[in-house]
């Protein structure tokens, strides 16, 4: 029982994970995909960060005394994504704007009942 609370980050990651996913696939909002694939994302940060993390680990900077370091490229690697998923999440609503311009909604079956009358 004792492994199961020790490693709670993960299972939030993967709890975060099922919720983000299930958003994606129960709704038919657009901004509610999109709000789903955020939720998706941010469990992915969390289970990278987590893996990158050592117990007791320093920044890897050689001083005196210290043995143990922690890798500091999931921690970079993060950076770099939570940057993209800035952007793409930027162009998914710029999306959802043309959209509702052009169709008048945003509800995804409303969107393909139009497409099929024309």
């Amino acid at each position: 029982m004792d492994f199961v609370y020790s490693h709670y980050n993960y299972w939030i990651a993967i709890f975060l994970m099922m919720v983000g996913f299930y958003t994606v696939i129960s709704r038919g909002n657009l901004i509610k995909k999109i709000i789903g694939l955020n939720i998706f994302q941010v469990s992915v940060f969390l289970l990278y960060i987590s893996i990158g993390t050592v117990a007791g680990g320093a920044a890897p900077i050689i001083t005196q005394g210290v043995t143990l370091y922690s890798n500091p490229l999931p921690h970079v690697l993060i950076l770099t994504a939570i940057v993209v998923g800035v952007a793409t999440t930027a162009l998914a609503l710029a999306l959802v704007v043309r959209i509702k311009e052009a169709y008048g909604t945003i509800e995804e079956d409303d969107i393909h009942r139009q497409d099929q009358t024309l």
